[in-house]
């Protein structure tokens, strides 16, 4: 615990200089964009320049959580989530086999960016950022922009602006170094003190449940002590912020760990790295809250958790969606 202790302060001391410049094209971070659609996003999230791969991903993930087959009770159908109504105006046969199939990511997802660069193209003489009035113009449609001249006033279109636009870099692979993290010292503070805890598997730290934790309740308790937010469930955890390399990683980043490296689906353990290759993590039933190594064979990669990118995860994505 003391070496632990002692790579936690180093790390710490060198954070300010990991900050760096970005730029260049987008690609998508490891692992965002489940392996079955990562050929989809990539090529139709280049149909214009309003939008991206990652933005794509993002909108995807922010509509369904990836699941193809989610309904919600508004009736909005598929990873795309579309309305039938505007699945008949604006549905596309991505896939060239003869139909236009509202359940068919090939399908749904060519849909998704034809029809966001269908907006950009209605906004495209709007001042402004050309990607926010797209999304503007998806939320409150098309002459709300050219009237307001932009984003309008509409709490509602802003927000959601802001929210795909955070997730976006969620689903980015970054450019250079991503920004150290404020309230890592004070997570991995709290994660700290309930070191010897026994596990619980569904343990939130309640006084009922004796102040136990699995591995996700222990990490959403420690960046709750900061004011920070999170899903409840591991897999969601993964798109609160930026991902950093594993050369990359500094205190605070939560590390996490998957049955299939290609999916963050598919991730099954979280922990909260503390320097060194060493994590805080709780484990499973029988052991303790403890320190471990993350250079594990199902190690899967990192996120630097942010307010925003924590704000920015949906909460309210349709029923029957897959989860770990």
């Amino acid at each position: 615990m003391a070496f632990v202790a002692l790579v936690v302060v180093g790390t710490y001391s060198a954070a300010a200089g990991l900050a760096g410049g970005k730029g260049g094209a987008v690609g998508l971070a490891k692992g965002a964009v489940p392996a079955a659609y990562k050929p989809l996003v990539e090529q139709w999230g280049n149909l214009c320049p309003a939008i991206n791969p990652a933005l794509l991903a993002a909108q995807l993930y922010q509509e369904s959580g990836w699941n193809p087959s989610a309904q919600s009770p508004a009736d909005a159908r598929g990873i795309g989530q579309f309305i039938p109504g505007t699945w008949a105006a604006h549905g596309i046969d991505g896939d060239k086999d003869g139909d236009r199939d509202i359940w068919d990511p090939k399908d749904a997802i060519p849909s998704a960016a034809s029809y966001d660069c269908e907006l950009a193209e209605y906004v495209k003489d709007v001042p402004g950022d050309a990607t926010n009035n797209m999304l503007a113009s998806y939320n409150a449609g098309a002459y709300a922009v050219i009237r307001y001249k932009g984003v309008p006033p509409y709490r509602e279109t802003q927000n959601y602006v802001k929210i795909i636009r955070t997730l976006e870099k969620s689903f980015a692979a970054p450019v250079g170094r991503v920004a150290p993290s404020r309230q890592a010292a004070a997570a991995i503070y709290f994660a700290q003190q309930k070191l010897g805890t026994p596990y619980l598997w569904g343990g939130n730290g309640t006084a009922a449940q004796g102040g136990r934790f699995d591995c996700s309740g222990l990490t959403q308790a420690a960046y709750r002590t900061v004011g920070i937010e999170l899903p409840r469930v591991a897999n969601d955890q993964y798109n609160a912020g930026e991902h950093p390399a594993r050369n990359e990683l500094l205190p605070g980043d939560l590390v996490f760990f998957s049955e299939d490296l290609t999916n963050s689906r598919a991730i099954h353990h979280v922990g909260l790295y503390v320097g060194g290759g060493y994590m805080i993590n709780a484990p499973y039933t029988g052991a303790v809250i403890r320190f471990d190594k993350i250079d594990k064979p199902d190690y899967f990669g990192a996120t630097r958790v942010t307010e925003d990118g924590a704000k920015s995860l949906p909460l309210d994505l349709p029923p029957d969606r897959p989860s770990v």
